[in-house]
């Protein structure tokens, strides 16, 4: 940290003139001091070149009587060293004040460098094809086709319609190793094209890109305060007066009531006002939090504030979603068994021209399988999704048109169900497989059998959590058999199946009763009230999710769920270490209160101290940039 500092040119300037005044004033201890006409024009030289904007900014408090602004603290202190002829602490109590202003610049400029230095990267000119001039990035509209080279930053999102290469996505998603990208596929603005040609068509704005939302979400999420933030900006508002009021009494109650001299108290009213600035104070938490949070950002995490990070150190319990959380969300049609005289090619065409007016992973899947054989896909009409069930619609093929398409709860509602039928079902939820029935209007046409990989790190994050005493719950509208097998493989003891969003909602709210703080885990998309329920909502696979982005506290662009048990260890870090920053900040300032109340303090003393927990606490809070829950915890 400090090879950085040093870079900086004003930190320069400050150590430079901190080396310079600090031996003359410790010469003064001794009453040595420069010829007058060499430390006068140094001294006025200093104090106006890194304290006139706290000088101007005090003098313009003290019109507004505005008594808690720190400039105004420091500019009475500083004119008060002057009017005691210490010339000396004048300068240091400017100098020191500019050292931690310049710290505290430090820390929230290391937090937002990396965003920053992305967006410095992303192009801001790109080539249509076809043209012979790059085009300004706010000019190209959506489905226009921009030209790739190798080892270019892709300037806008979209899709890949011409050539394949790797491309390196860790600036948003945080995973090091590059993916290749083919013809179909999408990319994202601000990624690296490492090696081939690509043409690639216009899905987003410059404004609406995923990096963008990244960014400006980042930005206010550092403006949005945590609670520890809030309760220190309100108690210094009220802190501050009080001691400035208490330093007026200081010296008016012995000089004027007790007859004492007036030089003996003023310089500890003075020593009590630096005191009594609260720089440490109010640095405190927010230095942790920008670091935290620009740990996580590198991460491939996105936390849209303070407050989130805080709470993921209080989780005791987290909710997950099954399908695209614990498992890949990539399900494949595993079993086509057709019935009453169907063949699968005829079931899975029936079956793919419903699902077609579907997003749904598992109509995906459907419409893909039925790809490999040559029955066209059926045309439907009346097309209704229903939340939880299944869909049903008007084949325009098939003689009996009325179709339903989902659980077997569902098809029964509409007729009775054979025996046979039953027996597949079962079948399928013992091998933690979704099935899918078909039915017309008076038969059973077929079932269909999905399975869902589990991911390879679910059972490791189980685990994880754990071990730091979280209980883990699976809340899900799949099958109570498919979600029993994926909850066996990770080890999580506690299932709830079956479930609509809205009755999700209400087994979340069950958990918060119980465990207080609940996190919830989803894909943001089918989630979105669950995650808005939870104590903190965290969305899975946000890099291709707007709805994941904009309604979930917590957003995981790389779909890496063992950043979740990191992210509690860093909120507890972060707990920890806005604590233990704010015990120093006030247990520094009580001794040197007390000390100066009874007249034992001096104006360097009190600066030297104040800077120096000043410098502690920020120093604290950057080391959560590399805090490593395998190596700190």
């Amino acid at each position: 940290m400090l090879k950085e500092l040093l870079k900086d040119s004003k930190f320069k300037q400050l150590a430079l003139t901190l080396g310079l005044i600090v031996p003359i004033e410790f010469l003064s201890f001794f009453s040595i001091h420069l010829p007058w006409f060499i430390e006068y024009p140094l001294f006025a030289s200093i104090i106006y070149y890194f304290g006139r904007d706290v000088i101007v900014g005090g003098v313009q408090s003290l019109v507004k009587f505005r008594f808690s602004n720190i400039n105004l603290l420091m500019t009475v202190a500083t004119f008060g060293a002057i009017y005691l002829g210490e010339l000396e602490e004048a300068v240091i109590i400017i100098v020191l004040f500019a050292v931690s202003e310049a710290l505290e610049e430090f820390g929230i400029t290391k937090s937002q460098n990396a965003l920053e230095e992305l967006v410095d990267k992303t192009p801001k000119t790109a080539l249509i094809k076809g043209h012979e001039t790059k085009t300004p990035i706010e000019k190209i509209a959506i489905d226009d086709i921009v030209v790739v080279k190798p080892g270019d930053y892709i300037p806008l999102d979209g899709v890949v319609i011409k050539g394949e290469s790797l491309v390196d996505e860790s600036a948003i998603t945080g995973e090091p190793l590059p993916k290749n990208k083919y013809e179909g596929e999408f990319v994202f603005a601000g990624t690296l094209n490492s090696q081939g040609y690509l043409e690639i068509k216009v899905t987003k704005t410059s404004k609406d890109t995923t990096l963008a939302k990244i960014v400006d979400l980042t930005f206010q999420a550092a403006e949005r305060k945590s609670q520890a933030a809030k309760f220190i900006e309100k108690f210094a508002a009220y802190y501050t007066p009080t001691v400035f009021i208490a330093s007026i009494f200081l010296t008016a109650i012995p000089v004027v009531i007790l007859g004492q001299p007036f030089n003996a108290w003023f310089p500890q009213s003075l020593t009590l006002l630096l005191i009594a600035c609260p720089c440490a104070l109010v640095i405190s938490t927010p230095i942790t939090i920008f670091s935290a949070i620009g740990n996580a950002t590198k991460r491939g995490v996105l936390i849209k504030g303070g407050q989130f990070l805080e709470e993921m150190g209080r989780i005791k319990a987290i909710a997950f979603d099954k399908t695209r959380t614990l498992t890949k969300g990539e399900p494949m049609v595993s079993d086509v068994i057709p019935l009453n005289g169907y063949t699968k090619g005829e079931l899975l065409a029936c079956v793919a021209g419903a699902e077609a007016f579907s997003e749904h992973p598992i109509a995906k899947s459907i419409v893909e399988n039925s790809k490999l054989f040559p029955q066209k896909d059926h045309e439907y009409a009346n097309f209704k999704a229903i939340m939880g069930k299944g869909i049903s619609g008007e084949c325009l093929v098939c003689v009996d048109k009325h179709h339903c398409i989902g659980t077997l709860q569902f098809v029964m509602e509409e007729h009775k169900v054979d025996e046979r039928v039953i027996k597949i079902v079962e079948q399928f939820e013992k091998e933690g497989k979704t099935a899918i029935v078909v039915s017309d209007d008076k038969k059973i046409e077929g079932v269909l059998g999905i399975i869902d990989e589990i991911r390879p790190e679910s059972a490791q994050t189980i685990r994880q959590l754990h071990s730091v005493g979280v209980k883990a719950v699976i809340l899900t509208g799949d099958n109570a058999s498919a979600a029993g097998y994926v909850a066996k493989e990770v080890g999580i003891d506690e299932v709830h199946a079956r479930l609509l969003p809205d009755e999700k909602v209400i087994q979340l709210k069950n958990l918060i009763k119980k465990y207080n703080n609940v996190a919830m885990v989803g894909d943001g998309v089918n989630d979105a009230p669950s995650l808005s329920t939870a104590s903190v909502g965290i969305a899975m696979g946000a890099i291709g999710s707007e709805v994941a982005i904009e309604n979930a506290d917590i957003a995981l662009m790389n779909n890496n769920l063992t950043l979740i048990p990191f992210l509690i260890k860093l909120g507890h870090k972060a707990n920890q270490t806005i604590k233990l920053n704010i015990a120093a900040a006030i247990g520094v300032k009580a001794i040197f209160l007390l000390l100066a109340l009874f007249g034992k303090s001096g104006l360097a003393l009190a600066i030297f101290a104040d800077v120096g927990v000043t410098i502690l606490v920020v120093a604290n809070g950057l080391r959560l940039f590399s805090f490593d829950s395998n190596k700190n915890i």
